[in-house]
């Protein structure tokens, strides 16, 4: 595998090196067409664009796919479409959802037992799928109900096991318990609540029965625990467990100067690739995992220094991402299209970085995570780039596209969503399943060297010089 890994290194420094003239400087802009770049022999077709900003997405077993809109008030909330000509576009397109929208955070649909489930900030609905018919039947039975007022990170996210299993994500609000009963003075080191009381009820994963009406947080089970923002999250049928992508931390050079410098703040913590197992606690707010040194660290607001390693109670990661790229969806690749190295990994959807200022903004992609005997193994890829349009990214606002949603269809193409404009790709593999390797992976790969994916620079990348 080392060897397999050496040789693609090789590769793309070789293409990058014949296709960047001697005299092309760092300073130099980056380009690219407003089309998505990908490994040989896949190919995209636009299947829907201009929805409206657009969470995560759905495909049915008949190919009808649906998509949970990111809106703040009114009904209808969700959109039903239908390929009814093979062309790979939508020409059916129907708003529905008798259920009042109440943030902008509304981000599930879900496809479990012929129900289709989608969430609002507050209320997990589901409805009865009906075979042939494109609107789901009857009106919106609510299964779980968050009793508390929205507040940040209130995205409901859903998996389910096969034991009638509904997991839903409760995120905490703030960055890192900060204490606010007292005020700091200039270039003082935050400090946070210990213990922190949002723990009680927020930062982790709550396990429901998936088909019982009406329930409240206290009728499920708190399943884990000290995870911030949860956003990407699946059940894996291979392996029959719980996986999900925490969204790291932000300001540490903020919260703690004499610790952690600018470019530290714009390259940790890690967003961290997890394994969800049952009453255990992966260190928010007391620690952050540092993805240099391959450890979880204390928290600055917990008496941490950027040297001080966390106690062994907590669970580490199974892979390490850059820092800020927000880990928006995570989709186990069941089908048979793409190339045989495809079923046996993960598909991550980034909905890039908002804050790493004064570098460029970094993140924008479709990663794909290789695995063998149910484990990551060698190092991520890049899968699908080209979503932001414009390099390097200064402020998120830049970016054309944010990648937010994935889905797989009945014939095993995939279905990305994106945030900002509301267009939906779909990915179809049309090449040479048995002679697809390495060479053909190289022209997306070579997309690290960008600002937007390579580590960035401490002193060269600095955006506001």
């Amino acid at each position: 595998m080392i060897k397999k890994y050496i040789a693609l290194f090789c590769l793309i420094l070789f293409y990058q090196c014949k296709n960047s003239p001697a005299s092309e400087t760092q300073s130099k802009p980056e380009t690219s067409k407003d089309e998505l770049i990908l490994p040989k022999g896949f190919e995209t077709t636009v299947f829907v664009d201009s929805l409206g900003p657009t969470r995560h997405i759905a495909v049915s077993d008949s190919g009808d796919l649906y998509a949970k809109l990111s809106i703040e008030q009114g009904r209808q909330g969700n959109v039903a479409l239908r390929d009814t000509t093979s062309n790979g576009k939508a020409d059916i397109i129907k708003r529905f959802g008798d259920y009042p929208n109440d943030g902008r955070f509304a981000t599930e649909m879900r496809i479990h037992k012929g129900y289709l489930y989608y969430s609002s900030e507050l209320i997990v609905y589901r409805q009865k799928l009906i075979s042939g018919q494109l609107i789901p039947d009857g009106k919106p039975e609510v299964i779980m109900i968050d009793e508390f007022p929205i507040r940040w990170h209130n995205a409901k996210s859903l998996a389910f096991d096969n034991q009638g299993g509904m997991y839903v994500t409760f995120s905490a609000p703030t960055n890192v318990c900060e204490d606010q009963s007292r005020t700091y003075a200039s270039n003082e080191i935050i400090q946070g609540e210990y213990p922190c009381s949002q723990l009680d009820i927020l930062g982790g994963i709550w396990r429901f029965d998936d088909s019982t009406p009406n329930q409240r947080q206290k009728d499920g089970t708190r399943f884990a625990t000290g995870l911030r923002s949860i956003v990407a999250f699946s059940w894996n049928p291979k392996d029959e467990q719980l996986y999900a992508l925490n969204h790291g931390r932000d300001y540490l050079h903020n919260h703690a100067p004499q610790y952690y410098s600018q470019w530290d703040n714009s390259v940790l913590p890690a967003e961290e690739f997890l394994i969800i197992k049952k009453n255990s606690n992966y260190g928010w707010p007391y620690t952050y995992f540092d993805p240099f040194k391959n450890k979880r660290m204390l928290a600055p607001e917990y008496g941490g220094d950027g040297k001080r390693e966390a106690g062994p109670e907590y669970e580490d990661p199974i892979m390490a991402f850059p820092a800020h790229w927000a880990p928006n969806d995570l989709l186990f690749y069941k089908g048979n299209q793409f190339p045989e190295r495809y079923k046996k990994g993960a598909f991550v959807a980034f909905h890039g970085s908002t804050n790493r200022s004064p570098y460029p903004q970094a993140g924008y992609i479709i990663a794909f995570v290789p695995f063998e005997q149910g484990r990551p193994f060698g190092r991520w890829e890049v899968f699908a780039d080209g979503f932001a349009g414009t390099y390097p990214i200064k402020e998120m606002k830049d970016a054309k596209y944010r990648p937010v949603g994935l889905a797989e269809g009945p014939d095993g193409s995939l279905y990305i969503s994106e945030s900002k404009q509301g267009r939906i790709w779909k990915v179809r593999f049309t090449g040479n399943r048995e002679n697809f390797g390495l060479k053909d992976r190289v022209p997306v790969e070579r997309r690290r060297f960008m600002s937007h994916l390579r580590l960035p620079d401490e002193q060269k990348d600095r955006l506001n010089k």
